[in-house]
């Protein structure tokens, strides 16, 4: 009972970041793929993990994708642009 209450708010948690982020994006005003690259993989990461605990791949195969898309993400964060605050 606890993991399917814990992946509930995981995913409900996931759903509210990722609106959070498109609105704040549309707030400032930018545009492209490339500066959302970083969120995508970080929110691929958690995808990952939620179906690798659920579907039972936990293992070499999760830690290899988890570890690519947080290589992935660190790299694509040149693309992010700059508060002028």
């Amino acid at each position: 009972m606890i993991p399917i209450i814990l992946t509930i708010i995981l995913l409900s948690a996931l759903i509210f970041s990722i609106c959070i982020v498109i609105k704040k994006r549309k707030k400032a005003g930018v545009t492209g793929i490339k500066s959302a690259l970083t969120s995508i993989c970080f929110y691929l990461i958690a995808i990952t993990n939620v179906l690798a605990y659920w579907l039972d791949f936990m293992g070499l195969f999760s830690w290899s994708i988890t570890m690519i898309l947080l290589i992935l993400g660190a790299y694509f964060t040149k693309y992010m642009s700059v508060s002028q605050k």
